[in-house]
């Protein structure tokens, strides 16, 4: 995950400094911008190290710039009600980050990742900044949103990201997309009955939904259960998160693809949440 800078510019005894006129632009670029990363993201980095995951100065520039798009975007775009820079260091990218814990290391390395109502990148983009050998996609229904989605995936130069502008009641029927990912990935998108019909679809054998949580999960667990089972998915497994600033309930579901999931699902639009399976 490290990406390497180009060696600093050496100067000899007695030589003046270097200034940026100097340097190449790309290297006082990057150095510039590992100042300002690390200035503005101590909790972000705090945080990733508490969970083994550490950052390169790259990384560290990209979760930058995406903080400062993010709020850009958000004065014209309802993304996100978290708006203090802090804030979102934890809440967003450190909890986004938080779902490398429940993927295997072959998924983190290349793996193919499905974030499901992506709105403003969370966890998807989050997680492509930190592992950059996954192939992305990013689902979204709202227009406004996909646009966003579009121009920060250009801006961070993310390779291997696709933007996919629709439902998931009806592109998990696409059959490029269905039962081919590695990983399908859901943060405060619907209560576990309509999630399950919402995401397993999407899965391959073996691949995993880990879906973000809080609070008291455990009724939404039970409420879940056959629509797990019909859906081809193996008993919901429920991951405490332990991360500094993420001390309040926080959990992940995580739920391994056993079967295929039945032609039929997902229903039309609408009715997962509607009438969920079981419910």
């Amino acid at each position: 995950m490290h990406n390497s800078l180009a060696g600093a510019a050496r100067r000899g005894k007695g030589r003046p400094a270097l200034t940026p006129a100097h340097v190449c632009a790309p290297c006082y670029t990057l150095r510039m911008l590992k100042t300002e990363a690390e200035s503005k993201l101590r909790l972000l980095n705090a945080g990733c190290r508490a969970i083994g995951v550490e950052l390169s100065p790259k990384q560290e520039a990209q979760f930058a710039a995406y903080a400062r798009l993010l709020a850009e975007a958000n004065r014209r775009v309802n993304l996100t009600a978290i708006t203090e820079p802090e804030a979102v260091e934890t809440l967003h990218f450190l909890d986004s980050l938080t779902v490398a814990c429940v993927l295997t290391a072959e998924t983190l390395r290349g793996g193919r990742v499905l974030d499901v109502g992506s709105g403003a990148g969370l966890p998807g983009v989050a997680l492509k900044i930190a592992f950059p050998g996954i192939r992305l996609d990013l689902l979204e229904t709202t227009g406004k949103k996909v646009a966003f989605l579009r121009d920060l995936v250009a801006h961070l130069e993310l390779p291997d990201v696709t933007v996919q502008h629709g439902r998931a009641e009806d592109i998990a029927h696409d059959p490029s997309l269905r039962a081919s990912f590695d990983a399908v990935l859901a943060r405060g998108v619907a209560k576990l009955p309509a999630l399950a019909e919402l995401t397993l679809p999407f899965l391959r054998d073996g691949g995993v939904l880990a879906a973000h949580k809080k609070d008291n999960v455990g009724p939404e667990l039970v409420a879940a259960a056959k629509a797990v089972r019909m859906l081809g998915g193996a008993a919901p497994e429920l991951r405490p998160v332990s991360a500094p600033g993420l001390e309040d309930g926080r959990a992940l579901v995580v739920v391994e693809k056993v079967a295929a999931t039945p032609r039929a699902y997902p229903r039309q639009a609408g009715m997962p949440v509607k009438r969920p399976i079981g419910t």
